[in-house]
């Protein structure tokens, strides 16, 4: 199964989606702000991201745009995430690099069905 880096400063959010997640069978890394997210994009080598756009440190937009210009971990597929869905989020995720954006509170079956698509497409796996 895919490992999966997730980028979210909020323990609630951590804990609930490292849980959902392994029980799916997915290995998890975890990051807590932006900064470790770039760091753990490099070390850990994760077949997808789940970024939290709002973080202390670095921010998600900025983290994205750093592993996106780093051409070691550009591939990567991002998932933008964030609770402040206001008007011009997603575009703004798709301009800092994300590949596609979701909105929390997380829906779970929709969060994986993106998440199966980009790893589809990535060629890592069908889920």
């Amino acid at each position: 199964m895919p490992k999966i880096l997730l980028v979210e400063d909020n323990e609630m959010n951590r804990d609930m989606l490292v849980r959902r997640l392994e029980r799916k069978g997915f290995t998890v890394a975890v990051a807590q702000d932006g900064r470790e997210g770039v760091e753990k994009a490099e070390s850990e080598a994760p077949d997808l991201i789940l970024m939290d756009m709002h973080m202390p440190v670095l921010d998600g937009w900025e983290a994205t745009k750093r592993i996106k210009a780093d051409p070691a971990i550009r591939a990567i597929p991002v998932i933008a995430l964030t609770a402040h869905a206001m008007a011009g989020d997603r575009e703004k995720a798709i301009e800092a690099g994300c590949d596609d954006y979701d909105t929390k509170p997380v829906d779970f079956s929709r969060l994986m069905e993106k998440m199966q698509n980009l790893l589809k497409k990535s060629g890592e796996i069908s889920l």
